[in-house]
């Protein structure tokens, strides 16, 4: 009952730390690789999962904390290979008895060191797998991971319990190791039926090629932030100025990049690519604040303006006032998706690449 109460609180609370993970996760996908491969966001966030059930494994069910005073059992048993003894004393095995071995191996006296055992290869799998890690890494990992768990246990959830609710047992920590160092050589049966790393890396870095919206907008919209943020530092009473030093001035000097398009590793050039001018950069960046941000807020600003002769029909008004720049929105994000220019795009005679390749090479 207990391993169902911890699989469904994971399930529960995964939810919520996809959420919370999820924008860091792609922006350190695009600084890193320049794309989001789904191959790699699944197993690295399977792997988060994996641990939160690990994790509730050993902390659920919480007691009360009546019944955790009122325990007076043993804290700590550090006699290793124990759980052999206790195996023959409580399951009646008898290994000439073949009667004897169903009820042995379905008692709890077998199931709980096995299931140590169990919950840690996959931990073993992934680091072999993934992460690379060779056997001795893998089995230090182990041993410590089990050893932050059975310290959880012994200082009663972080001394938020008068003692410790569950028993620091030293054959837990031997089993989880060695169910380790079993994950190792399991890791190496899929590298032979799955992508090894390197393949996933390299299909990462063969997506980035193609610029994502994602990607672009990632780059845009934390320009913008860095500079609404300077700007709200130094209290500037004139802020469009700084806006177009940033956008306008600052790609000149870095050859056609701001500092977030540096970061996600894009680059403007011209459609002829051999060639750049100077007043390419400043021109896209000018007519594109001004086609993604100038023209919306203008129509919010001629709807304001005009909000008095609306009179009765305000409310129709601004349901056409949203509709209309959703819409207008909408069809600049289809463009981006399909991979279409957009006007300031064409005006400029400027596109953008991936320059992620360019460092990889350095």
């Amino acid at each position: 009952m207990s391993y169902g109460i911890a699989i469904k609180t994971a399930l529960i609370c995964f939810p919520i730390l996809l959420i919370l993970l999820f924008l860091p996760y792609i922006i350190r996908e695009y600084h890193k690789y320049g794309s989001v491969y789904w191959y790699r966001g699944f197993i690295l966030f399977s792997f988060i999962l994996y641990l939160m059930v690990a994790y509730f494994l050993v902390i659920l069910p919480l007691p009360t904390m009546e019944e955790v005073m009122a325990l007076d059992t043993p804290r700590m048993r550090f006699i290793p290979f124990a759980f052999v003894t206790d195996f023959f004393k409580e399951s009646g095995f008898v290994l000439t008895d073949f009667s004897t071995y169903f009820k042995a191996f379905t008692s709890s006296s077998f199931y709980v060191p096995f299931f140590n055992i169990l919950l840690f290869i996959p931990f073993g799998v992934y680091l072999h797998y993934y992460f690379k890690w060779d056997l001795k890494k893998t089995t230090i990992a182990s041993f410590f991971l089990s050893l932050f768990f059975e310290l959880t246990q012994l200082s009663g959830l972080y001394f938020i319990y008068p003692r410790g609710y569950r028993l620091f047992d030293i054959d837990d920590l031997l089993l989880n190791t060695f169910g380790g160092f079993l994950g190792y050589f399991l890791g190496t049966f899929f590298l032979k039926f799955l992508p090894s790393r390197d393949e996933i890396d390299q299909k990462s870095l063969t997506l980035a090629n193609k610029v994502s919206v994602i990607r672009r907008g990632l780059a845009y919209t934390f320009d913008f932030l860095l500079i609404s943020i300077f700007c709200g530092i130094i209290h500037s009473e004139y802020p469009v100025v700084w806006y177009i030093g940033y956008f306008g001035d600052l790609p000149i000097f870095l050859k056609g990049q701001t500092l977030m398009e540096k970061f996600f590793h894009l680059k403007i050039v011209h459609e002829n690519k051999e060639c750049t001018p100077w007043y390419s950069y400043s021109l896209r960046y000018l007519l594109m604040n001004g086609e993604l941000v100038f023209l919306p807020f203008l129509l919010v600003w001629l709807y304001r303006c005009f909000l008095d002769f609306f009179g009765s029909w305000q409310t129709i008004g601004f349901i056409l006032l949203l509709s209309g720049i959703f819409f207008y929105y909408g069809i600049i994000f289809l463009k981006m998706l399909f991979s279409k220019k957009l006007l300031y795009e064409k005006i400029s005679q400027t596109t953008i690449i991936n320059t992620l390749y360019e460092i990889k090479e350095k």
